[in-house]
């Protein structure tokens, strides 16, 4: 008997020990407004989480979530971040909006661990206003808006523009920044003028007066927007019979708001990958076949797609390092230059924790129906100054 339970002692001793979880924390909106971004990009997340977990995990070790709901509050944010820190999260997922994300990824900041936006486009959501460990994998709406500049300059021989600014969100306000450095510089292009609305607002025919007193019909008008406040603005547009080709940033894609503006034409976004079946990448449409089998839809708009990317990004530099620690991981991201996604490659330096540069698809509508036409990088990285100034 005692020899049976030595045995039985040196085999339990002897045996290899089962890795524990590697714990991703998600503080981020299940309710409330940024519930309708939150959503898809953490189910986006949640797949390449399921992919990496299916080929054997993450150094050895299978990636758990744990979740908290910031109920679309800033207070409720910090609190929600403290919540995953105490089930065991080694990293952090945050609201897709810097305010909203803010509070949980300064919870992460102060455990020196990882924190990603699910989707931010402001460049405070990184090290500029959360701190050195914190990230985006999203595209800054600065890059949109010289995306837009760029791409229709050369592809629509635009020359003036009128821009349009909602004054609601500093989203909005980054894509005007982006346009209005971006387009000066080009050959031949002017802004011939500009006005702002509040997104809210019944009515912008005072705006439209103004466009419509100019010499001629701008070649593009720069609506930065996003909805309700862009469709209406859309909508009265076209109802003034003002036909310039209408720009926007990526927060408008999708059909879902097309039924407010029957048969629309000329309208334009960039995006980091298609949605409607016409991405040239096969990655892109394998991955929105992945999520209709999760979730019994295909993505509504481009917003899903910076949740796979982030998990894949930060799981490369995990691998890299040979850890989770914040610092050991955030100076593997900080060394990738163009490191290849299914949604084109991204790039993280010491000084910026976003995108300042990238490849964006370019999705019109006509008659009603979005489409692909084109993809686009601008010729020049958006500078920080440019970054910050908005």
């Amino acid at each position: 008997m005692k020899l049976a339970a030595s045995l039985l002692a040196f085999m339990a001793l002897a045996a290899p020990l089962q890795a524990e979880d590697l714990t991703v924390g998600f503080a981020i909106a299940k309710s409330g407004w940024m519930e309708a971004y939150d959503t898809p990009a953490a189910t986006a997340a949640q797949i390449r989480i399921d992919e990496i977990n299916a080929a054997g995990g993450l150094l050895g070790r299978q990636i758990k979530v744990v979740e908290a709901d910031t109920r679309t509050d800033r207070a409720e944010s910090a609190k929600a971040g403290l919540d995953v820190v105490d089930q065991g999260a080694e990293m952090m997922v945050v609201s897709c909006d810097y305010d909203f994300g803010a509070p949980a990824a300064l919870v992460a900041e102060g455990e020196g661990m990882n924190s990603f936006f699910l989707c931010a486009e402001d460049v405070k959501a990184g090290i500029q206003g959360v701190g050195p460990n914190s990230f985006s994998s999203s595209v800054l709406a600065p890059v949109q808006g010289a995306t837009m500049a760029e791409w229709a300059h050369a592809k629509r021989k635009a020359r003036t523009a009128f821009v349009l600014e909602d004054t609601f969100i500093e989203y909005n306000k980054g894509i005007c920044t982006g346009f209005n450095w971006m387009f000066p510089q080009l050959e031949g292009a002017e802004i011939v003028g500009s006005d702002s609305f509040k997104n809210d607002d019944a009515s912008i025919a005072s705006q439209i007066t103004r466009i419509k007193s100019l010499p001629a019909e701008p070649d593009v008008i720069m609506l930065c927007s996003v909805m309700p406040g862009a469709a209406a603005a859309v909508r009265q547009i076209r109802a003034a019979g003002i036909n310039s080709l209408i720009l926007n940033g990526s927060a408008v894609d999708g059909s879902y708001w097309l039924e407010a503006t029957p048969d629309l034409s000329g309208f334009v976004v960039p995006v980091q990958g298609s949605i409607y079946g016409d991405d040239p990448r096969p990655e892109v449409e394998a991955f929105n076949k992945a999520y209709e089998a999760k979730t019994g839809a295909r993505p509504a708009s481009q917003y899903a797609y910076p949740g796979y990317v982030l998990i894949d990004l930060w799981a490369k530099a995990v691998e890299r390092a040979g850890t989770v620690e914040g610092a050991a991981v955030t100076a593997e991201l900080e060394k990738m230059t163009d490191e290849p996604t299914a949604f084109g490659p991204r790039s993280f330096s010491s000084e910026l924790h976003h995108q300042n540069s990238a490849l964006m698809q370019i999705i019109e509508i006509t008659n009603g129906k979005p489409a692909r036409v084109d993809e686009w990088r601008t010729s020049q990285p958006v500078p920080m100054d440019v970054l910050m100034a908005k």
